[in-house]
């Protein structure tokens, strides 16, 4: 019998480590065969000595996440417990490559380490997931690395402009001030990764777009990496309209969060059809990001949890 201690220094850390009822602590045993107990602060784990060291690994992991975002969900637990091959490992600890050099972006989660390796490997990516997960953001940011290293000639940066419960003719200023509030999430993304003034030149020599969806139609995009945000707003005629404007040489990543569609009703989402349309075919890849690759403020991924969960009763505040 091999025996591990683990410490916990705040001692309200162990009922979110715990789990409700001690289901993380239930599922750890159950995946992995060990014994798990806690006394004076202490976690005990016994068993078999590599399945406690996955055990400890699995449990200081968990309580780093705590720390963090000061809630942990079942998917939390069950990521961490799913085998991690070296290539997912060192994903974790590779840099995207961007233009503003002082700036380091890497995945910061399982899930986004994944996403960015997909999006790297396949000329198609539907990514699936909540607000805060990095779909957007992750996209970008590989737009970028994909234009420094020359591998694209062009990024081509799309959302669709559909009012969500507020009017476009309400809104001050000509046609690209009322379409701007659209297009602001992706230009942020866009400032962290290249300086402003470099923006500006690249888009004065037509190299980054930043455009509504309505303008993709009848062009077609050759060496052009090409994302389209809030996917999950397109009708199937755009999605279908979308996705043919690729050309040769080109990448696309389509992102968006199919729990927030403004459509009106009963239009069906053209991301959801896309989900089941194109699933089989080669070369395009589908990844779905959750509630455990929220990088936001701790808070975000407890408030997606909580609209989540139709049965949810009241939930303890974190402290």
């Amino acid at each position: 019998m091999y025996e591990a201690t683990l410490t916990l220094v705040e001692p309200n850390l162990m009922l979110t480590l715990f789990g409700p009822r001690d289901q993380h602590l239930r599922a750890i045993r159950d995946a992995l065969g060990v014994r798990i107990t806690h006394r004076d602060g202490q976690i005990h784990v016994g068993g078999e000595e590599q399945a406690v060291t996955r055990a400890t690994e699995v449990l200081e992991r968990l309580k780093a996440l705590a720390e963090r975002k000061g809630a942990l969900a079942a998917d939390d637990v069950a990521r961490l417990l799913s085998p991690v091959s070296a290539d997912e490992a060192a994903a974790l600890d590779e840099v995207i490559e961007v233009i503003n050099a002082s700036r380091k972006i890497r995945p910061r989660t399982l899930g986004q380490a994944r996403y960015v390796a997909m999006i790297r490997e396949r000329d198609i990516v539907l990514a699936i997931g909540p607000a805060g997960t990095g779909k957007t953001y992750l996209a970008v940011a590989s737009a970028v690395e994909a234009l420094k290293r020359r591998a694209v000639r062009k990024i081509v940066l799309v959302r669709p402009a559909v009012e969500a419960g507020e009017s476009l003719g309400f809104l001050p200023g000509d046609l690209q001030a009322k379409i701007n509030p659209y297009l602001r999430p992706l230009l942020d993304a866009l400032h962290e990764m290249i300086d402003h003034d470099q923006i500006k030149l690249l888009m004065e020599q037509d190299v980054i777009e930043v455009i509504p969806l309505a303008y993709m139609r009848g062009r077609t995009l050759n060496e052009a990496f090409i994302i389209l945000d809030e996917a999950q707003n397109t009708t199937v005629a755009q999605m279908k309209m979308f996705l043919t404007r690729m050309g040769e040489s080109s990448k696309i990543v389509i992102a968006g969060d199919v729990t927030q569609v403004d459509l009106p009703k009963p239009t069906r989402s053209g991301l959801l059809d896309a989900l089941t349309r194109l699933e089989h075919i080669e070369g395009i890849g589908i990844t779905r990001l959750h509630n455990s690759d929220i990088v936001r403020h701790r808070l975000v991924q407890e408030i997606v949890q909580a609209y989540d969960d139709e049965h949810a009763g009241p939930r303890r505040k974190s402290r």
